[in-house]
């Protein structure tokens, strides 16, 4: 095998491709990327049995072939390149490959390219939406999803696209995060799929790159696979069945209040600098007003009032500082409804000129007095 391409251009391509590599597998072939050259296109492959990354590279390799190099070394060697240009090329008597750049030559040692798992191909019909909105979309939910493995049916993300919407939805128990998008164009067919949310996050960045206008879906029964320009991403779906979220969210609300948005959440950031060692971040509604405020022992404590339309008895509840944060950037609008029922009922966070844009349910944590 040998090729030559722009160094800058290999770079980008091979940064995306080291992203499937696993960083804690015992199993060494899992550390690197798979380099194939045949038919016009260069291609970098890598999984940790999860999540596969194979990207394609337009080039005119001068030998076909295929090689196993360790991910992350390569891609450091690559980087510190000092040509504009650069060669692979493997030596089978050598038994290594030479990357070679400029005056700089590097010889890798190979890993054994036969023990390197198949990747899957797309399975099922093909929902094709735009990359920007599905991105968005993802940035606006994922975080909601649970890291926690011993509860993996939490762990992904409900994606949903039919006719002219695409909802999003994810949930670790403590907080729910809703997003809905109408379709400029309608897709054709429709998917459902509780994606790991890794997987949309390392598809999200993907998309960032302006690597494709539009990304493809096609999930089966056991796998996804995404397809956005010359990168195609696989992945597991998340084994079990997703909650019903539509039950989580409550039927009516004692407390309906339209807020500035960009306002409540400078306030809760900087507040939260205090509500440290798990202290609770605290918002006192009474009327015409909102008191954010927090104290933890032995630190400080901070408080902030900002005006707000509350009428009625006196309320106050108690939130995660970081939960509630995180719904306020996700909501991404200065036109925001808070909706509350009681201190120990969950809170709702809502934009959207509609009301239906992204909604955002979080728990309350009970306050000492």
């Amino acid at each position: 095998m040998k090729f030559s391409l722009p160094r800058e251009q290999f770079l980008a391509q091979l940064g995306m491709a080291v992203r499937g590599i696993s960083a804690r597998s015992a199993i060494q072939t899992l550390s690197g990327v798979l380099l194939t050259a045949r038919d016009g296109v260069v291609e970098l492959q890598a999984t940790d049995m999860e999540l596969g990354v194979r990207v394609r590279i337009d080039a005119s390799p001068e030998r076909d072939g295929s090689v196993l190099l360790p991910g992350r070394l390569l891609l450091d060697v690559v980087r510190s390149l000092p040509a504009e240009d650069l060669t692979v090329e493997a030596r089978a008597q050598e038994g290594d490959v030479e990357v070679s750049s400029g005056s700089a030559s590097f010889h890798l040692r190979t890993l054994p390219a036969d023990d390197f798992p198949s990747l899957p191909e797309p399975d099922g019909a093909e929902v094709r939406l735009p990359a920007a909105v599905f991105a968005e979309t993802v940035g606006r939910v994922a975080r909601a999803a649970s890291r926690d493995e011993t509860r993996p049916h939490l762990t992904g993300v409900l994606v949903s696209a039919s006719g002219s919407e695409l909802r999003m939805v994810a949930t670790d128990s403590y907080r729910l995060s809703v997003k809905e998008t109408i379709l400029e164009t309608p897709v054709e067919g429709s998917i459902e799929a509780n994606v790991p949310a890794r997987a949309l996050q390392e598809l999200s960045r993907i998309a960032a790159s302006g690597a494709a206008e539009e990304v493809g879906v096609a999930a089966g029964q056991n796998q996804v696979v995404f397809e956005l320009g010359s990168v195609t991403l696989s992945s597991r779906l998340v084994e079990g069945k997703f909650p019903n979220y539509r039950q989580l969210l409550p039927e009516s609300y004692e407390h309906e209040l339209r807020v500035d948005g960009g306002e409540l959440l400078a306030t809760v950031r900087r507040v939260s600098l205090l509500a440290q060692r798990n202290a609770p971040l605290r918002l006192a509604f009474s009327e015409g007003e909102l008191e954010v405020s927090a104290r933890t022992p032995d630190v400080g404590e901070a408080r902030e009032t900002i005006p707000v339309a509350f009428q009625g008895e006196s309320l106050e509840i108690g939130f995660n500082p970081e939960f509630l944060r995180d719904g306020l950037e996700s909501a991404a609008t200065d036109d925001l409804v808070l909706k509350l029922i009681s201190p120990l009922r969950p809170g709702l966070v809502q934009s959207g000129s509609d009301g239906n844009d992204f909604i955002y349910l979080v728990m309350p944590i009970r306050l000492n007095v």
